[in-house]
Protein backbone atom coordinates (compact mmCIF):
# COMPACT_ATOMS: atom_id res chain seq x y z
CA UNK A 1 0.00 0.00 0.00
CA UNK A 2 1.07 3.52 -0.63
CA UNK A 3 2.30 5.64 1.84
CA UNK A 4 -0.96 7.88 3.27
CA UNK A 5 -1.46 11.31 2.38
CA UNK A 6 -1.26 13.48 5.59
CA UNK A 7 -3.64 16.41 5.89
CA UNK A 8 -2.53 18.55 8.79
CA UNK A 9 -5.79 20.12 10.41
CA UNK A 10 -6.12 23.05 13.15
CA UNK A 11 -8.80 23.17 14.99
CA UNK A 12 -11.16 25.94 16.09
CA UNK A 13 -13.25 26.06 19.31
CA UNK A 14 -11.54 22.93 21.26
CA UNK A 15 -14.33 21.68 23.66
CA UNK A 16 -16.31 18.44 23.22
CA UNK A 17 -16.41 17.82 19.66
CA UNK A 18 -13.04 18.74 18.87
CA UNK A 19 -11.58 16.69 21.52
CA UNK A 20 -13.63 13.87 19.81
CA UNK A 21 -11.82 14.35 16.43
CA UNK A 22 -8.34 14.73 17.92
CA UNK A 23 -8.85 11.38 19.54
CA UNK A 24 -10.27 9.99 16.63
CA UNK A 25 -7.17 10.89 14.23
CA UNK A 26 -5.33 9.26 17.60
CA UNK A 27 -6.74 6.17 16.52
CA UNK A 28 -6.86 6.39 12.89
CA UNK A 29 -4.79 3.21 12.83
CA UNK A 30 -8.40 1.68 13.44
CA UNK A 31 -9.41 2.41 9.58
CA UNK A 32 -7.52 -0.13 6.78
CA UNK A 33 -7.57 0.69 3.59
CA UNK A 34 -7.34 4.55 3.50
CA UNK A 35 -4.58 6.28 1.61
CA UNK A 36 -4.81 9.65 3.68
CA UNK A 37 -4.98 10.33 7.81
CA UNK A 38 -5.32 13.54 9.37
CA UNK A 39 -2.19 15.16 11.98
CA UNK A 40 -3.52 18.16 14.75
CA UNK A 41 -1.19 20.41 14.19
CA UNK A 42 -2.79 23.93 15.30
CA UNK A 43 -5.53 24.31 18.18
CA UNK A 44 -7.26 27.47 18.60
CA UNK A 45 -9.95 28.01 21.63
CA UNK A 46 -10.46 30.99 24.43
CA UNK A 47 -9.83 28.26 27.25
CA UNK A 48 -6.09 27.79 28.12
CA UNK A 49 -7.13 24.70 30.27
CA UNK A 50 -8.38 23.01 26.80
CA UNK A 51 -5.25 24.24 24.82
CA UNK A 52 -2.73 22.27 27.60
CA UNK A 53 -5.26 19.40 27.33
CA UNK A 54 -4.06 18.70 23.84
CA UNK A 55 -0.46 19.94 24.21
CA UNK A 56 -0.32 16.81 26.68
CA UNK A 57 -2.12 14.45 24.66
CA UNK A 58 -0.75 15.46 20.61
CA UNK A 59 2.65 16.02 20.04
CA UNK A 60 1.61 17.06 16.32
CA UNK A 61 0.28 20.06 17.99
CA UNK A 62 2.41 23.03 17.69
CA UNK A 63 0.63 26.10 17.94
CA UNK A 64 -1.74 27.01 20.65
CA UNK A 65 -3.33 30.36 20.18
CA UNK A 66 -6.77 32.22 21.18
CA UNK A 67 -6.61 34.16 18.10
CA UNK A 68 -8.14 31.92 15.32
CA UNK A 69 -6.43 34.70 12.49
CA UNK A 70 -3.39 33.90 13.86
CA UNK A 71 -4.23 29.72 12.84
CA UNK A 72 -5.25 30.69 9.36
CA UNK A 73 -2.60 32.29 9.05
CA UNK A 74 -0.33 28.86 9.70
CA UNK A 75 0.52 27.57 6.23
CA UNK A 76 1.48 24.36 7.47
CA UNK A 77 -2.23 24.12 8.19
CA UNK A 78 -4.54 22.55 5.18
CA UNK A 79 -7.72 21.97 6.50
CA UNK A 80 -10.20 23.33 9.74
CA UNK A 81 -12.60 21.61 11.79
CA UNK A 82 -14.47 24.12 13.73
CA UNK A 83 -17.41 23.84 16.29
CA UNK A 84 -18.60 27.46 17.70
CA UNK A 85 -21.41 28.93 19.32
CA UNK A 86 -24.05 29.75 16.06
CA UNK A 87 -23.57 33.32 15.87
CA UNK A 88 -20.20 32.92 15.21
CA UNK A 89 -20.32 30.80 12.06
CA UNK A 90 -20.79 33.43 9.27
CA UNK A 91 -17.83 35.39 10.15
CA UNK A 92 -15.28 32.54 10.89
CA UNK A 93 -16.26 29.84 8.54
CA UNK A 94 -15.99 32.59 5.50
CA UNK A 95 -12.83 33.84 6.83
CA UNK A 96 -11.81 29.91 6.20
CA UNK A 97 -13.02 29.54 3.14
CA UNK A 98 -11.19 32.55 2.09
CA UNK A 99 -8.45 31.62 3.90
CA UNK A 100 -8.17 29.00 1.64
CA UNK A 101 -8.40 25.98 3.76
CA UNK A 102 -10.60 22.95 3.62
CA UNK A 103 -13.83 22.92 6.48
CA UNK A 104 -15.47 20.47 8.35
CA UNK A 105 -17.97 22.80 9.65
CA UNK A 106 -20.72 22.05 12.57
CA UNK A 107 -24.74 22.89 11.89
CA UNK A 108 -26.92 24.33 11.81
CA UNK A 109 -24.19 26.11 9.40
CA UNK A 110 -25.09 29.84 10.00
CA UNK A 111 -27.31 31.31 12.69
CA UNK A 112 -30.12 31.44 10.32
CA UNK A 113 -30.71 31.69 6.51
CA UNK A 114 -29.20 34.75 5.46
CA UNK A 115 -25.97 33.69 7.61
CA UNK A 116 -25.73 30.37 5.65
CA UNK A 117 -26.65 32.10 2.10
CA UNK A 118 -23.37 34.51 2.74
CA UNK A 119 -21.21 31.62 3.83
CA UNK A 120 -22.31 29.75 0.85
CA UNK A 121 -21.35 32.52 -1.62
CA UNK A 122 -17.87 32.75 -0.31
CA UNK A 123 -17.88 29.12 -0.53
CA UNK A 124 -19.13 29.82 -4.85
CA UNK A 125 -16.29 32.34 -4.98
CA UNK A 126 -13.53 29.62 -3.58
CA UNK A 127 -14.27 26.66 -5.75
CA UNK A 128 -10.96 25.09 -5.00
CA UNK A 129 -12.05 24.87 -1.16
CA UNK A 130 -14.05 21.91 -0.02
CA UNK A 131 -16.03 22.00 2.90
CA UNK A 132 -18.81 19.34 4.39
CA UNK A 133 -20.90 20.01 7.61
CA UNK A 134 -20.92 17.43 10.40
CA UNK A 135 -23.27 14.71 10.88
CA UNK A 136 -22.26 11.53 12.70
CA UNK A 137 -25.77 9.53 13.64
CA UNK A 138 -26.19 8.50 9.99
CA UNK A 139 -23.05 6.63 9.92
CA UNK A 140 -24.49 3.80 12.40
CA UNK A 141 -24.96 0.71 11.21
CA UNK A 142 -28.54 0.93 11.64
CA UNK A 143 -28.28 4.30 9.48
CA UNK A 144 -26.46 3.13 6.87
CA UNK A 145 -28.80 0.05 6.30
CA UNK A 146 -31.72 2.52 6.20
CA UNK A 147 -29.89 4.80 3.52
CA UNK A 148 -29.50 1.60 1.32
CA UNK A 149 -32.76 0.56 1.45
CA UNK A 150 -33.94 3.63 0.97
CA UNK A 151 -31.94 3.44 -2.75
CA UNK A 152 -33.21 0.17 -3.04
CA UNK A 153 -36.75 1.89 -2.76
CA UNK A 154 -38.54 -1.48 -1.55
CA UNK A 155 -41.41 -0.33 0.35
CA UNK A 156 -44.12 -0.51 -2.09
CA UNK A 157 -45.87 2.51 -1.20
CA UNK A 158 -44.04 4.90 1.94
CA UNK A 159 -47.32 5.05 4.20
CA UNK A 160 -45.63 7.40 6.77
CA UNK A 161 -41.43 8.27 7.60
CA UNK A 162 -40.95 9.38 11.39
CA UNK A 163 -37.37 10.33 12.49
CA UNK A 164 -35.55 12.72 14.79
CA UNK A 165 -32.92 13.16 17.92
CA UNK A 166 -34.13 13.18 21.01
CA UNK A 167 -32.05 13.60 24.67
CA UNK A 168 -32.82 14.57 28.15
CA UNK A 169 -29.96 17.57 28.31
CA UNK A 170 -32.35 19.90 29.68
CA UNK A 171 -34.59 17.63 31.72
CA UNK A 172 -32.71 18.95 35.16
CA UNK A 173 -34.25 22.33 36.10
CA UNK A 174 -31.35 23.33 38.17
CA UNK A 175 -29.06 22.60 35.02
CA UNK A 176 -27.28 26.11 34.26
CA UNK A 177 -27.60 28.26 31.40
CA UNK A 178 -25.30 27.34 28.63
CA UNK A 179 -25.16 29.39 25.14
CA UNK A 180 -27.14 26.94 23.33
CA UNK A 181 -30.08 28.19 26.01
CA UNK A 182 -29.72 31.64 24.99
CA UNK A 183 -30.71 33.14 21.48
CA UNK A 184 -28.46 35.81 20.62
CA UNK A 185 -25.75 32.85 20.48
CA UNK A 186 -28.11 29.71 19.73
CA UNK A 187 -30.18 31.81 16.83
CA UNK A 188 -33.93 31.62 16.82
CA UNK A 189 -34.14 27.48 15.71
CA UNK A 190 -33.25 26.73 19.61
CA UNK A 191 -33.63 22.86 19.52
CA UNK A 192 -33.42 22.86 15.35
CA UNK A 193 -30.33 24.37 14.80
CA UNK A 194 -28.19 22.39 16.98
CA UNK A 195 -30.09 19.06 16.22
CA UNK A 196 -32.07 19.52 13.14
CA UNK A 197 -29.36 18.10 10.72
CA UNK A 198 -28.86 14.88 12.53
CA UNK A 199 -33.43 14.37 11.89
CA UNK A 200 -32.77 15.76 8.54
CA UNK A 201 -29.21 14.07 7.01
CA UNK A 202 -31.38 11.10 5.38
CA UNK A 203 -34.51 12.91 4.68
CA UNK A 204 -32.58 15.74 2.92
CA UNK A 205 -30.10 13.20 1.01
CA UNK A 206 -33.02 10.61 -0.14
CA UNK A 207 -34.91 13.92 -1.34
CA UNK A 208 -37.92 13.84 0.95
CA UNK A 209 -38.28 17.82 0.98
CA UNK A 210 -41.35 19.39 2.71
CA UNK A 211 -44.15 20.71 0.14
CA UNK A 212 -46.28 21.90 3.43
CA UNK A 213 -45.32 22.00 6.76
CA UNK A 214 -46.81 22.66 10.26
CA UNK A 215 -44.39 23.05 13.46
CA UNK A 216 -45.12 23.13 17.08
CA UNK A 217 -42.48 24.71 19.15
CA UNK A 218 -42.27 24.74 22.80
CA UNK A 219 -40.07 26.33 25.21
CA UNK A 220 -40.61 24.66 28.33
CA UNK A 221 -37.99 26.26 30.77
CA UNK A 222 -38.36 30.09 30.43
CA UNK A 223 -35.48 30.82 33.15
CA UNK A 224 -32.57 29.05 34.43
CA UNK A 225 -29.81 29.05 36.83
CA UNK A 226 -26.97 31.94 35.34
CA UNK A 227 -24.19 31.13 37.34
CA UNK A 228 -23.82 33.54 39.62
CA UNK A 229 -26.26 32.85 42.11
CA UNK A 230 -29.26 34.21 39.97
CA UNK A 231 -31.69 33.24 37.25
CA UNK A 232 -31.45 34.04 33.48
CA UNK A 233 -34.14 33.77 30.99
CA UNK A 234 -34.04 30.47 28.70
CA UNK A 235 -35.45 32.41 24.88
CA UNK A 236 -34.72 29.20 22.76
CA UNK A 237 -37.35 26.37 21.80
CA UNK A 238 -36.50 23.22 24.01
CA UNK A 239 -38.60 20.85 21.71
CA UNK A 240 -39.92 20.89 18.41
CA UNK A 241 -42.20 18.54 15.66
CA UNK A 242 -42.50 19.01 12.48
CA UNK A 243 -45.42 17.55 10.42
CA UNK A 244 -44.40 17.39 6.92
CA UNK A 245 -45.92 16.07 3.79
CA UNK A 246 -43.29 15.02 1.15
CA UNK A 247 -43.27 14.05 -2.26
CA UNK A 248 -41.46 11.00 -3.33
CA UNK A 249 -38.87 12.33 -5.73
CA UNK A 250 -38.65 8.93 -8.08
CA UNK A 251 -42.71 8.01 -7.87
CA UNK A 252 -44.35 10.95 -8.00
CA UNK A 253 -46.74 10.14 -4.69
CA UNK A 254 -47.09 11.97 -1.20
CA UNK A 255 -46.23 10.84 2.65
CA UNK A 256 -46.70 12.26 5.61
CA UNK A 257 -43.08 13.12 7.16
CA UNK A 258 -42.53 13.92 10.76
CA UNK A 259 -39.45 15.51 12.38
CA UNK A 260 -38.83 15.91 16.19
CA UNK A 261 -35.94 17.51 17.76
CA UNK A 262 -36.01 17.44 21.93
CA UNK A 263 -33.74 18.76 24.60
CA UNK A 264 -36.76 17.77 27.23
CA UNK A 265 -37.79 13.84 26.37
CA UNK A 266 -37.70 11.80 29.21
CA UNK A 267 -35.49 8.76 29.40
CA UNK A 268 -34.01 10.02 26.35
CA UNK A 269 -29.91 10.30 27.00
CA UNK A 270 -29.16 10.55 23.23
CA UNK A 271 -31.35 8.96 21.01
CA UNK A 272 -31.05 9.08 17.10
CA UNK A 273 -33.86 7.15 15.11
CA UNK A 274 -35.47 6.43 11.70
CA UNK A 275 -38.91 4.59 11.33
CA UNK A 276 -40.34 3.90 7.53
CA UNK A 277 -43.20 2.17 7.04
CA UNK A 278 -44.34 0.90 3.77
CA UNK A 279 -47.08 -1.13 2.16
CA UNK A 280 -44.27 -4.08 1.24
CA UNK A 281 -41.20 -3.23 3.26
CA UNK A 282 -40.92 -1.53 6.55
CA UNK A 283 -38.20 -0.76 9.08
CA UNK A 284 -36.60 0.81 11.78
CA UNK A 285 -33.64 1.87 13.70
CA UNK A 286 -32.80 3.55 17.20
CA UNK A 287 -29.59 4.43 18.82
CA UNK A 288 -31.25 3.80 21.33
CA UNK A 289 -30.61 -0.04 21.01
CA UNK A 290 -27.81 0.53 18.72
CA UNK A 291 -27.18 -3.60 17.45
CA UNK A 292 -30.68 -3.97 16.79
CA UNK A 293 -31.88 -3.52 13.32
CA UNK A 294 -36.08 -3.73 12.80
CA UNK A 295 -37.91 -4.82 9.66
CA UNK A 296 -41.20 -5.95 8.18
CA UNK A 297 -41.26 -7.78 4.56
CA UNK A 298 -45.18 -7.77 3.96
CA UNK A 299 -47.19 -9.61 0.75
CA UNK A 300 -50.95 -9.24 0.42
CA UNK A 301 -52.39 -11.90 2.91
CA UNK A 302 -49.39 -13.45 4.50
CA UNK A 303 -48.41 -12.40 8.21
CA UNK A 304 -47.11 -8.40 9.99
CA UNK A 305 -43.94 -9.73 11.54
CA UNK A 306 -41.62 -7.47 12.86
CA UNK A 307 -37.65 -8.96 12.69
CA UNK A 308 -34.91 -8.28 14.42
CA UNK A 309 -31.01 -8.44 13.67
CA UNK A 310 -28.23 -7.84 14.97
CA UNK A 311 -25.87 -5.63 13.07
CA UNK A 312 -22.78 -6.07 14.67
CA UNK A 313 -19.98 -4.40 13.43
CA UNK A 314 -20.71 -3.14 10.05
CA UNK A 315 -19.48 -0.09 9.28
CA UNK A 316 -19.04 1.72 5.65
CA UNK A 317 -15.16 2.27 6.36
CA UNK A 318 -13.47 -1.06 7.11
CA UNK A 319 -11.45 -1.55 10.28
CA UNK A 320 -9.30 -3.87 12.53
CA UNK A 321 -12.40 -4.69 14.67
CA UNK A 322 -14.05 -7.93 14.21
CA UNK A 323 -17.84 -7.70 12.71
CA UNK A 324 -19.35 -9.70 16.06
CA UNK A 325 -18.74 -6.50 18.40
CA UNK A 326 -20.63 -3.83 19.15
CA UNK A 327 -20.56 -0.15 17.62
CA UNK A 328 -20.84 3.53 19.30
CA UNK A 329 -20.68 6.90 19.15
CA UNK A 330 -16.95 7.29 18.80
CA UNK A 331 -17.05 4.38 16.01
CA UNK A 332 -19.47 6.66 14.15
CA UNK A 333 -17.30 10.12 14.84
CA UNK A 334 -14.39 7.61 13.07
CA UNK A 335 -16.71 6.86 10.44
CA UNK A 336 -17.85 10.28 9.74
CA UNK A 337 -14.23 11.77 9.67
CA UNK A 338 -13.31 8.83 7.31
CA UNK A 339 -15.89 9.76 5.13
CA UNK A 340 -14.59 13.11 4.81
CA UNK A 341 -10.75 12.24 4.22
CA UNK A 342 -12.09 10.01 1.78
CA UNK A 343 -13.98 12.49 -0.68
CA UNK A 344 -11.16 15.33 0.18
CA UNK A 345 -8.76 13.21 -1.30
CA UNK A 346 -10.70 11.50 -3.72
CA UNK A 347 -13.45 14.67 -5.16
CA UNK A 348 -14.43 12.22 -8.34
CA UNK A 349 -15.64 9.41 -5.75
CA UNK A 350 -19.36 9.03 -5.46
CA UNK A 351 -20.28 9.69 -2.18
CA UNK A 352 -24.04 8.57 -1.45
CA UNK A 353 -23.07 8.05 1.81
CA UNK A 354 -21.28 10.79 2.83
CA UNK A 355 -20.73 14.38 5.00
CA UNK A 356 -23.87 16.86 4.70
CA UNK A 357 -22.75 18.72 1.73
CA UNK A 358 -23.02 22.57 1.72
CA UNK A 359 -26.20 23.13 -0.38
CA UNK A 360 -27.82 20.50 1.48
CA UNK A 361 -27.16 22.89 4.36
CA UNK A 362 -29.29 25.24 2.28
CA UNK A 363 -32.41 23.19 2.21
CA UNK A 364 -31.88 22.40 6.16
CA UNK A 365 -32.34 26.00 6.84
CA UNK A 366 -35.02 26.78 4.44
CA UNK A 367 -36.76 24.05 6.29
CA UNK A 368 -36.14 25.14 9.91
CA UNK A 369 -37.44 29.01 8.32
CA UNK A 370 -40.38 27.63 7.78
CA UNK A 371 -41.00 25.65 10.84
CA UNK A 372 -40.42 29.37 12.54
CA UNK A 373 -42.95 30.88 10.22
CA UNK A 374 -45.16 28.12 10.79
CA UNK A 375 -44.89 28.23 14.62
CA UNK A 376 -45.11 32.11 14.72
CA UNK A 377 -48.78 32.35 12.34
CA UNK A 378 -50.05 28.83 13.43
CA UNK A 379 -49.96 27.55 9.79
CA UNK A 380 -49.18 24.99 7.53
CA UNK A 381 -46.28 27.31 5.26
CA UNK A 382 -44.88 26.61 2.11
CA UNK A 383 -40.48 26.04 2.46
Amino acid sequence: MAAQRVVRFGIIGAGLMGREFAVAAARWATLTGLECRPEIVAVCDLNSELLSWYGRNFDSVKQQTTDYRALLENREVEAVYCAVPHNLHRDIYSDIIRAGKHLMAEKPFGIDREANGDILSVLEKNPGVFVRCSSEFPFFPGGLRMQKLIRENPWGRILEVNCGFLHSSDMDYNKPINWKRMARYNGAYGCMGDLGMHALHIPIRSGWLPRRLYASLTNVVERRPDGRGGFTACDTWDNATLLCETRHPREGYDFPLTVKTQRIAPGQTDTWYIEILGTKYSARYSTKYPKTFEYMSYENGGAQEWRREDMGFASLYQTITGGIFEFGFTDAIMQMWAAFMDELCHPEKEMPYGCIRPEETKLQHDILSAALKSAAKGLVVTP
